[in-house]
């Protein structure tokens, strides 16, 4: 999620708090499943317990920012290629020259390899959205065509 310049405090702490707890979801997972290869079941189990409390937390401040009732299939692919979008031509690449500055060749890779996945999925998510578009125009036609038949039908 980028960050918008525009954004009041509150929308900003909402979004810095998703982060943290989106992170701490991934973190706990991640938690989870080095304890698992280190044999301790009970413990990676918790840390998947805690990690799906974070989702939970991670969709409550969602819940605020993303207004569902505001929301349409058009507007969240368009949320969706936005912030691929600015993973490939803006976070990752800035991200990328700091490491090459600091000689950390194992994260300049990565950096790379991440741009170009973000790359792949806002492609992925423009032709759904294509996909979208072409299919609400052919069901708005079939709605206009059933309207008309029902206009004309004798009461």
């Amino acid at each position: 999620m980028k960050a918008n310049m525009n954004a009041t405090r509150t929308q900003k702490n909402l979004e810095a708090a998703f982060a943290g707890e989106s992170m701490a979801n991934r973190k706990y997972l991640y938690f989870a499943k080095i304890a698992r290869k280190l044999g301790d079941e009970e413990v990676a189990a918790l840390f998947e317990k805690t990690a799906n409390e974070e989702t939970a937390h991670a969709f409550s401040h969602l819940d605020l920012i993303f207004h569902d009732e505001k929301m349409t299939v058009q507007r969240l692919l368009e949320l969706a290629i936005e912030g691929e979008l600015y993973e490939t031509n803006h976070m990752y690449p800035e991200f990328e020259q700091v490491a090459r500055e600091e000689g950390d060749a194992a994260a300049v890779a990565e950096f790379k390899e991440q741009a170009a996945e973000s790359a792949g999925h806002a492609d992925i998510f423009a032709q759904a959205a294509k996909r979208f578009a072409g299919l609400a125009k052919v069901e708005a036609v079939h709605a206009a065509r059933y309207q008309q038949m029902l206009d004309k039908k004798p009461a």
